[in-house]
């Protein structure tokens, strides 16, 4: 099956100009068709790159780039100068580019000729200079790109533009997001809430508010047929470890209503609910809202929005992998000081592709939320790296911060905690990385990923042109303070 990333094209623009006569030029479309299809043949190339002839002078760079903004499957544009190309010429084109940008520094040989090295030959290969003249108008005109440097077929050159693809992919997918807000936010919560506006105008996010009576309807017109359905799926990819099959029937019940509501009402693919607005609904979705995450869809409790759909954005970039992503929330302490960590999970919620091995289906009293006891997955989560992201509003910009960490295994069990978690070494450990995140006003609610990076997640965040702060085994406590401080002078002047 087609990886379903490769429909992201990203289209190769390469520099030239008529100075050096048809000749030279034929040859860098040359060069440029076999760099494309050695790409394109390479895993970690996640996205197809599209070859396009020579561009020579400011209509035909213009032209390139207003036809790649109108192509829909087009999530970022790759420039690369293979002969000199004066950069004025790109002015217009760059007035108007509205898709990512990565500038790759390379040239079509790896080393240098010796004993052949002639005129001819500096003619055609002039990244050393040619590249340099195209970051300077890119600088100079103050946009945002991702420079990679590096010869072409260097797997490690690949990999990072592999990378980067992967973010700009997550900015394509962030301006088809749309949550439907299932009732509000918590009551009195401020890190859950936040300006729907900007994120409209920032992330191009679709943030719609329904009423629980609009799931209620939903979900008293699901029929036991697909109420059977939805059990057999659970079937397939859980073990029913509970007696109290009409709880498990319920929340396909709910699973079955919300999932068509997301599609009839909106194409919605992300949601929330609230514990604190069920009305008439029996349980709170527990296990719906765990199977609706493996399938893809963006979820947070508690009406936090901006996780649902960082959540949904985040799934959407790594739907080549199966390494894990969903919704988190960071529980309790372990405070040992040779071994502190943090354990994470959450009432109900904790996506599936987490888990080391097939979940438990099991039915136990919540203790909030004051309905009947809910179905819900346990298990214990994979002991591998992972990033945790969260998005808060800084009143005046977005700031993503994300932390470095390594699940643990679990050795313990917790027969009175029954819920899915995740156990982690925060790095570079538990007090001073705690501390750093509360400094930067980190939620206690975020997306965990086993398959993403901070470098990923940084490159993303500079797309959207929203703050980025890091969290890692670097980290020194007072230079972190400091860069938030500069950051908020900054931000105030952009």
């Amino acid at each position: 099956m087609m990886n379903s990333l490769k429909k992201y094209n990203f289209w190769f623009v390469v520099g030239s100009q008529d100075l050096y006569g048809e000749e030279t030029l034929k040859q860098v479309d040359e060069h440029t068709k076999i760099m494309v299809d050695g790409w394109n043949k390479d895993p970690n190339i996640i996205g197809t790159i599209v070859w396009k002839p020579v561009v020579r002078n400011a209509k035909e760079i213009k032209d390139t780039i207003v036809a790649a903004n109108n192509d829909e499957n087009c999530a970022g544009v790759i420039t690369w100068m293979h002969t000199f190309s004066p950069s004025k010429m790109w002015i217009p084109g760059f007035k108007v580019l509205n898709k990512p940008l990565l500038h790759v520094n390379t040239q079509f040989n790896r080393d240098i000729p010796w004993n052949e090295i002639d005129m001819d030959f500096m003619n055609l290969n002039q990244a050393a200079h040619g590249d340099r003249e195209h970051g300077y108008i890119i600088a100079r005109m103050r946009m945002n790109q991702k420079v990679i440097s590096g010869h072409w077929e260097d797997e490690n050159q690949r990999k990072r533009m592999g990378s980067w693809m992967r973010a700009a992919i997550g900015a394509a997918e962030s301006n088809k997001t749309r949550v439907m807000r299932i009732s509000d936010n918590m009551r009195d919560v401020a890190v859950t809430d936040g300006d729907k506006v900007e994120a409209a105008i920032k992330l191009g996010w679709t943030v719609d508010h329904y009423g629980v009576g609009d799931i209620i309807r939903m979900v008293n017109e699901v029929s036991d047929a697909e109420i059977d359905a939805q059990m057999k799926e659970y079937e397939t990819h859980y073990h029913i470890a509970t007696k109290n099959l009409d709880a498990v029937r319920y929340q396909a019940k709910e699973e079955v209503a919300i999932e068509k509501a997301m599609k009839e009402f909106g194409d919605y693919n992300a949601f929330h609910t609230n514990f604190q607005d069920l009305q008439e609904l029996k349980q709170l979705p527990g296990l719906a809202a765990q199977d609706l995450e493996r399938k893809g869809y963006g979820f947070a409790g508690e009406g936090d929005w901006k996780t649902a759909a960082m959540t949904r954005i985040m799934k959407a970039m790594t739907i080549d992998k199966n390494g894990g992503t969903g919704f988190m929330e960071d529980y309790t302490y372990n405070f040992d000081p040779e071994n502190g960590m943090n354990m994470g999970a959450h009432m109900l919620e904790v996506c599936p592709t987490l888990a080391e091995s097939t979940p438990n289906i099991e039915v136990h009293d919540l203790g909030i939320g004051d309905r009947e006891a809910p179905a819900r997955l346990t298990f214990k989560a994979k002991a591998e790296p992972a990033i945790l992201v969260t998005l808060v509003d800084m009143g005046d910009r977005f700031r993503m911060i994300c932390h470095d960490v390594v699940c643990q295994k679990q050795e313990h069990e917790m027969p009175k905690l029954p819920v899915a978690g995740v156990l982690w070494k925060p790095l570079p450990d538990l007090e001073s990385s705690t501390e750093a995140w509360i400094y930067a006003g980190g939620a206690h609610h975020c997306t965990i990923s086993y398959d993403l990076t901070a470098e990923e997640m940084r490159d993303f965040a500079e797309i959207m042109n929203i703050e980025f702060i890091h969290i890692g085994k670097d980290l020194d406590l007072p230079s972190f303070r400091r860069e938030l401080q500069y950051n908020d002078l900054i931000w105030k002047l952009k």
